[in-house]
């Protein structure tokens, strides 16, 4: 390490929705390496208790160290160590004569290659705890009906998923076409006021310069400056935030009702002030966050809880209508209800059964035909055809290609593919930069202001050094500007830039042959690709695909154009198929997506079935090109986060190796009738989130114990909040059900919460009625590919390791799949 300084992570209680990473400074001598052994001798009331914490690798699922230390440089769980010879099992040093039944054990620490330098990430508990409250239910479901009314209730909110997810994309589409609207047509008036129309070399372009720049830098600082200062998690288009929730990640404040607003002002403020970018991907963030906050039937930002869906209160549930949320922002943004449902199943899903197909297809469908209803009854239309917000319009003929054609088609992929890995290799080391050099909130926001004063200053001069006027008659564009050029003609350059970026794909597709210069595309094409890089990664809600669709249509016909030029005989070069072509090689080329690519731009142009095959021979060509030189753009950008996002297949360097090699051990345990006391300091010294329960322990030593089940942190707290002792169980027990737990889901209190039970020191917790009494184990000779199928296919956050005699042997997280 060069630094003087590493950083071990740290929470200062538990992580929900609402906390961020805490990062603790620790100077460089105080870093353990591999297999150190810690020691951690408490005082306690007068007697010793030792309580092992882990560091780096044990129960949880998180990157932790202790939490209680005042001191700032060196953890207290790395000074004032013991030292010992011979081996320490469950903090029992030899020759200390130590047997009290609170004892712990002491933790060994393994080494993780990002561990120093990774956000605390959190797992979600996706595994249902089938404990004795959970089977109770199910159970008295049975004879109330409870499991059809159940699922018609699921039906519902998947209805209701699709009809709001589609109220926000109309309220976002109607409010940025208005004020793009009212932009444009202002910078029109302003360029007829200040600018001669005939005389080429008399032309004073400041005033509408200088106009432009203050329109655009208006709302993207006002965005820019929400989105860093209230919520940063909106900043991107939120798909890989999205992709990482439903993998099994918990990312802070992603569902937020707050979260919902900033993002959808970020993207009004970021697409009417002119940036490289669209407001496509936002929108499925917008869908999850809809489809989280309502599958709840709770408000936990206003502190309403209205108390209906009670049932759906838990990770697994809200997992599968967060991906029905995002399949409804996909169909939505792009008017493709085929396309959000397979968007979901190929870049989001990480779990997927045959029941969520129908009903991520029924929000999908109630999602278009809803947007579809509002956005063509405030068009005017009487006949619905207004699709989608992304709406790139239907050719006047059918496309038609050629078999001698496929060639070129792929060749297309291939530089697709091409320019689709290089973008992402200069964004990801731009957004390298940005993370180095500007991480001051104000730096942030002028960054942005910055990049916006630089489009506009390109645009500009394009149209002022390129000549490119037009007949009029010819420009499909709604305002077509004179500048520079005679009466009865237009400046092509000029139409590019003064409209949104998705009326200019629009104008690519369908513009007739002669509509620009060789020039003029080329020039767009290089300037819109450099300035879509230096895009994305700034701090406002925007997405990637307009913008990536943009420059691959703009190269797409400008490649028509010179083939045209070169070969004027040819007649099957028509330029709308070609940048539409060139659009999708481009946008498999930096997002890797075939199948749903393919369905939604066959969606959003209407084309015909027969032109699927060129478009999936240009997608897949462009990926696996791209592929040979790196991961798609949402990929990337959770690699570079360092989120522990499991892959579908287990990295190579774990093949061969054993459950034994990279489990974690020794194990914090708590026996099945345990002490209050022993279980609150647990919870109060270390950070883990799950816990074996054991029986038969020999002595002290509870991480040999029998495995019988494993009880979660959330549970140990609440079991303490409300204090659900053996000793007075005659007052809760009648009154305990399932739902006292999921009362207080998703924001589990802290450990601070819990007042010391200084009057319960002797008080027992029976976790029979509690714990999950069947998790997922494994041998410690069991191959790793083979657990970590298991552990990926079943969605676990914890895997216990056991020996032949079901004593726990250590435990598997998912970091561990990861960081060894």
């Amino acid at each position: 390490m060069e630094d003087a300084k590493a950083s071990l992570i740290s929470l200062d209680e538990e992580t929900t929705d609402d906390d961020e990473p805490v990062v603790t400074k620790v100077t460089k001598k105080s870093l353990l390496t591999p297999k150190t052994i810690l020691a951690d001798v408490i005082n306690n009331d007068a007697r010793t208790t030792s309580t092992g914490v882990g560091v780096g690798n044990n129960n949880s699922g998180t990157l932790t160290r202790g939490i209680d230390n005042d001191d700032d440089d060196v953890p207290a769980l790395l000074d004032h160590t013991p030292s010992y010879s011979g081996n320490a099992i469950n903090g029992n040093l030899p020759g200390n004569d130590r047997d009290n039944a609170d004892s712990e054990p002491i933790f060994r620490v393994r080494s993780r290659t990002a561990a120093s330098s990774t956000p605390n990430y959190e797992s979600l508990d996706y595994e249902v705890c089938e404990n004795t409250l959970f089977q109770e239910e199910q159970r008295k479901s049975l004879t109330e009906r409870f499991s059809l009314r159940k699922d018609i209730i699921r039906w519902i909110i998947f209805i209701q998923i699709g009809i709001i997810t589609a109220l926000i994309a109309c309220t976002i589409d109607i409010i940025i076409e208005e004020l793009s609207e009212l932009k444009y047509l202002f910078l029109m008036n302003s360029v007829e006021s200040n600018v001669p129309k005939s005389d080429i070399t008399g032309g004073d372009l400041v005033v509408p310069f200088l106009y432009w720049i203050l329109l655009s830098v208006l709302p993207v600082a006002f965005g820019a400056a929400m989105v860093t200062y209230i919520e940063p998690i909106t900043a991107g288009s939120g798909i890989p935030q999205v992709k990482s929730y439903l993998n099994g990640v918990k990312i802070p404040r992603i569902v937020r009702i707050k979260t919902l607003a900033v993002k959808a002002i970020g993207v009004i403020t970021s697409v009417v002030g002119g940036l490289a970018g669209g407001k496509e991907g936002p929108m499925i963030h917008a869908g999850a966050v809809v489809a989280a906050g309502i599958s709840q039937g709770k408000s936990t930002t206003f502190v309403k809880d209205f108390r209906v869906f009670k049932a759906f209160r838990d990770d697994h549930e809200k997992r599968d209508f967060v991906l029905g949320g995002g399949a409804a922002g996909v169909s939505a943004a792009f008017g493709a209800p085929i396309g959000g449902m397979l968007f979901s199943l190929e870049e989001a899903a990480s779990f997927w059964n045959q029941n969520l197909i129908w009903r991520t297809l029924v929000a999908s469908i109630i999602s278009v035909f809803t947007l579809n209803i509002v956005l063509s009854t405030y068009h005017g239309l009487n006949d619905f055809t207004f699709t989608g917000l992304f709406n790139l319009g239907k050719f006047d003929q059918p496309l038609k290609f050629d078999y001698f054609e496929l060639p070129i088609f792929m060749l297309l992929g291939v530089t697709g593919g091409l320019l689709g890995a290089a973008w992402n290799s200069l964004n990801t080391k731009i957004n390298g930069f940005r993370k180095r050099y500007i991480p001051w909130k104000f730096g942030k926001v002028c960054e942005a202001v910055v990049v916006a004063m630089l489009g506009v200053t390109l645009a500009c001069m394009m149209i002022y050094f390129i000549n490119d006027c037009r007949p009029l008659g010819n420009d499909p564009t709604i305002h077509p500007v004179q500048l520079f050029c005679e009466d009865n003609e237009y400046n092509a350059v000029a139409a590019l830039w003064f409209q949104t970026p998705e009326a200019t794909v629009r104008s690519l597709f369908h513009d007739p042959p002669g509509s620009h210069k060789i020039l003029t595309l080329a020039m767009f094409a290089l300037v819109y690709y450099v300035l879509s890089c230096a895009t994305f990664g700034l701090n406002v809600s925007l997405g990637v695909f307009i913008p990536t669709a943009l420059v691959g249509a703009a190269w797409g016909r400008l490649l028509a154009m010179v083939t045209f030029y070169l070969f004027p005989e040819t007649e099957f070069l028509h330029p709308g198929k070609y940048a539409l072509i060139g659009a999708a090689a481009n946008l498999g080329g930096v997002l890797r997506m075939t199948i749903s690519l393919s369905v939604i731009l066959m969606e959003t142009t209407g084309v015909e079935t027969s032109f699927f095959f060129p478009l999936i021979i240009a997608l897949i060509s462009a990926k696996w090109v791209g592929d040979y030189f790196n991961e798609g753009i949402y990929d990337t950008q959770i690699e570079v986060n360092h989120v522990p996002m499991l892959p579908w297949e287990p990295l190579p360097q774990y093949k061969g190796l054993r459950a034994r090699e990279i489990l974690s051990s020794p194990v914090v345990c708590i026996k099945l009738r345990d002490s209050a006391h022993y279980i609150y300091n647990v919870l109060k010294k270390c950070d883990h989130n799950g816990f074996p329960v054991v029986d038969d322990v020999k002595g002290v030593r509870r991480s040999e114990g029998r495995v019988c089940g494993i009880v979660l942190r959330s549970q140990l707290i609440v079991i303490l909040l409300k204090s659900l002792y053996v000793e007075n169980s005659h007052f809760w027990l009648p009154n305990t059900t399932i739902q006292t737990f999921r009362d207080v889901y998703p924001r589990y209190p802290s450990i601070k919460s819990v007042r010391k039970l200084d009057d319960k020191i002797n008080y027992t917790v029976d976790l029979a009625m509690f714990m999950n009494p069947s998790p997922v184990r494994v041998n410690a000779h069991d191959s790793v590919p083979r657990i970590f199928q298991i552990f990926r296919a079943l969605g676990l956050r914890h895997m216990l390791v056991i020996n032949n005699e079901n004593r726990i042997a250590g435990i598997i997280t998912r970091r561990d799949f990861i960081y060894k």
